[in-house]
């Protein structure tokens, strides 16, 4: 295990109708003028909005609105958010919805106490300080509600780009499992991918003498291999719902990831799918990680032996370490499957002949060689064809 410092700041406020207190959050982190970010209509419609503003209005906090965010998040709305907090004197942003909600909220946290165009926190820069930021969570995916990164795209060239300080960390976070589920299987399939491509992103190190944070890694992936069929079968299954929402806060602010070396490729490869095709980002890894798998096992073949046994229930060949370790890829593949993920290109709307184009966006910066292995741009084309034909 290597040297770690692990910073987690955030104040998690568990349980049903605990939305209700988030205008005493608010204020107890330095809040008065508000600007609510949230999406689309949901949040209107199923009465949470008004909750929110009402526990606004009675710890006497005055507040602004900003709808309108997508999936896989733009800058143009970024750009007028940070107009709103600059004319209007905001000094708090309160995220309702999602990660896509979320990481909007950051982005426009950095920005409106910026100089310069917020994008450069999205190319290289890192933000030391930003406003304050809440959230009231409404799906369980992205893990934001918890870590310090937010990830947006640029319209100007489709470039989907990540950005990570500790400024962005939110000061309190409100999860109520019963919020999620309204969500269609659908959307709680590729929360709940998202959420294990967090933790297989850190699980995937070359760094040794992780046992800790490794059997804390299984544990998250286990939760998920059981938790999600139930939530699926029976959206209102509040115990389910609450193990997975508190799974994706756990996969993704680290604390399965200190000490160790991380490799976070599949995400950057994902992102160029999502971005060109605005796929759900949960379903771009549903087809990119499988298939990332099977192009480095080679690398360590023991610890996907150790995924395929521990995570997967796969019974160790000691005289074939390979057929193991395939086994258990194919047995993530084939799980993901049976949530009504997509595995191939076809599945998910994507054309093999769009790989140059991803290969070239991918080309200007999306990167971050390293972790587990380093991946030259001809490597990532070829695991973007191991995904073009995958099957179970």
């Amino acid at each position: 295990m290597t040297d770690f410092n692990f910073y987690s700041p955030t104040e998690f406020v568990f349980g049903k109708d605990r939305e209700t207190e988030c205008g005493k959050y608010v204020v107890k982190y330095g809040g008065s003028k508000v600007l609510i970010v949230y999406g689309g209509g949901s949040a209107v419609r199923s009465g949470l909005l008004d909750k929110v503003k009402t526990s606004l209005t009675e710890n006497g906090v005055t507040f602004d609105e900003l709808s309108g965010v997508k999936p896989n998040p733009r800058d143009d709305l970024v750009y007028k958010g940070i107009d709103i907090c600059k004319d209007k004197g905001i000094d708090f942003i309160l995220a309702v919805g999602g990660g896509s909600v979320i990481d909007t909220s950051k982005a426009i946290a950095m920005g409106a106490v910026y100089d310069g165009d917020f994008w450069d926190f999205f190319s290289g820069k890192t933000a030391e300080k930003a406003l304050p930021v809440g959230t009231v969570l409404t799906i369980a995916a992205a893990g934001s509600e918890g870590s310090g990164d937010a990830v947006i795209t640029k319209i100007d060239g489709m470039l989907k780009r990540g950005s990570g300080c500790d400024a962005i960390r939110p000061r309190f976070s409100v999860l109520d499992p019963a919020l999620t589920q309204t969500l269609p299987a659908y959307q709680t399939a590729c929360g709940a991918t998202d959420i294990m491509a967090h933790v297989f992103e850190r699980y995937f190190t070359n760094t040794k003498e992780v046992e800790i944070t490794d059997r804390l890694c299984e544990a998250v992936l286990m939760t998920m291999i059981k938790e999600t069929p139930r939530a699926i079968a029976d959206p209102d299954n509040y115990d389910a719902r609450a193990n997975i929402m508190w799974a994706g806060m756990v996969a993704h602010n680290n604390i399965v990831g200190v000490g160790r070396e991380q490799d976070w490729n599949s995400h950057n490869i994902e992102h160029e799918l999502s971005a060109l095709y605005d796929c759900a980002h949960g379903a771009g890894l549903a087809v990119v990680m499988p298939a990332w798998m099977e192009f480095v096992y080679k690398h360590d073949v023991m610890r996907f032996c150790q995924m395929a046994t521990r995570v997967f229930g796969v019974k160790m060949d000691f005289a074939d370490p390979d057929t193991t370790a395939r086994e258990g890829i194919r047995r993530f593949r084939a799980f993901l499957h049976s949530i009504g993920m997509p595995i191939n290109f076809a599945e998910l709307r994507a054309d093999v002949k769009d790989i140059p184009v991803l290969l070239d966006q991918i080309s200007k910066g999306a990167m971050r060689n390293g972790g587990f292995v380093t991946l030259s741009l001809d490597d990532i084309g070829e695991i973007y064809r191991i995904a073009a034909r995958a099957e179970l």
